[in-house]
């Protein structure tokens, strides 16, 4: 019988050389409430791998079936399968480490603010920022989703600020094909230009944004909310009518009140409340209409009462 050779195959290898990691093959959010499960929805379902961070088991579950359930919607009324809807939630993944954010170029910070501790929304943003810097490679990307918190002061306190920008993704209508992007004072060019990639990558135009509270969207649409509330407290209109006459008339999806029932309204308060604060302008102030709401806990379609009612998929009742 001949003798069996046995042959390492190593030598029959490729070169022994680190294999070049695909940009943004994998990314991290951070906070998976609304905004979080839109952005992780959006990235899996291009093919981006997403690990997002929670503060329990039960707020992991909540927001697998949030994204899930959103789904299911895009199922029924978008020719999504069932075996494309198993395979993007099987790119999503949930934790409560940090450390499982090591092997990510990109992390978005999509947290909700508690009204509960009374703690600075931005003192709780920095301490993420902090903690996400604390695992991340050198090169990571770290973003936050917030839209009236200057990025450059968030990132004041990181050791590289240099990797950070800011960038805003529209969760009132889930599918708007736009991103407002903002370079921070410390923000390089190259991270910038990455940034804007990872936007094409999900299939999105890029809104250039210059460093300022608000961007574009925030401080139009408060604007035109409180003037909404203005006519309707003035009795020239109702709340349907003036809708109806922003949608039909003047294009919008939604009109102003339906809109801020979606975003829901204790969010609109502090979106107001930040761009007062910062440029001292009586048009951001809070309506009292709105404010009086926010205190009766009539937030809109999370509460399922705002200006409007809803029912519990979160669509309007006549």
């Amino acid at each position: 019988m001949a003798e069996i050779v046995v042959e390492p195959i190593e030598k029959y290898a490729l070169k022994k050389k680190k294999r070049v990691k695909t940009l943004f093959s994998r990314i991290g959010v951070v906070g998976c409430g609304k905004e979080g499960q839109s952005i992780a929805r959006i990235a899996a379902w291009h093919g981006i791998e997403v690990v997002f961070i929670e503060l329990s088991l039960d707020k992991i579950e909540t927001a697998m079936y949030g994204i899930g359930r959103e789904l299911d919607h895009r199922i029924e009324n978008w020719g999504l399968t069932l075996s494309e809807k198993k395979a993007i939630l099987g790119r999503i993944k949930g934790s409560l480490d940090y450390k499982d954010l090591a092997d990510c170029d990109f992390v978005i910070e999509a947290i909700r603010s508690d009204e509960k501790t009374g703690e600075r929304s931005i003192d709780i943003r920095k301490e993420v920022f902090r903690s996400i810097e604390a695992v991340v490679d050198r090169d990571t990307i770290i973003a936050t989703n917030a839209t009236t918190i200057v990025i450059s002061e968030l990132a004041s306190e990181l050791v590289y600020r240099d990797r950070c920008v800011s960038l805003h993704f529209f969760v009132t209508s889930a599918e708007a094909r736009i991103i407002e992007v903002v370079k921070g004072l410390y923000t390089t060019e190259d991270v910038y230009s990455k940034v804007c990639t990872f936007v094409k990558l999900i299939n999105r135009d890029v809104i250039p944004v210059e460093e300022s509270a608000g961007l574009v969207s925030v401080r139009l649409y408060v604007s035109l909310l409180n003037e909404a509330c203005e006519a309707l407290m003035e009795g020239i209109a109702t709340m349907e009518d003036i809708d109806k006459t922003m949608v039909v008339g003047l294009g919008m999806r939604f009109g102003p009140f339906h809109t801020a029932d979606i975003i829901g309204l204790n969010k609109v308060v502090k979106w107001m409340d930040n761009l007062f604060d910062e440029f001292g302008e009586a048009k951001y102030k809070p309506s009292p209409l709105i404010k009086r709401m926010v205190r009766a806990k009539r937030l809109g379609v999370p509460t399922g009462e705002g200006f409007f009612k809803y029912d519990a998929d979160g669509r309007k009742i006549s």
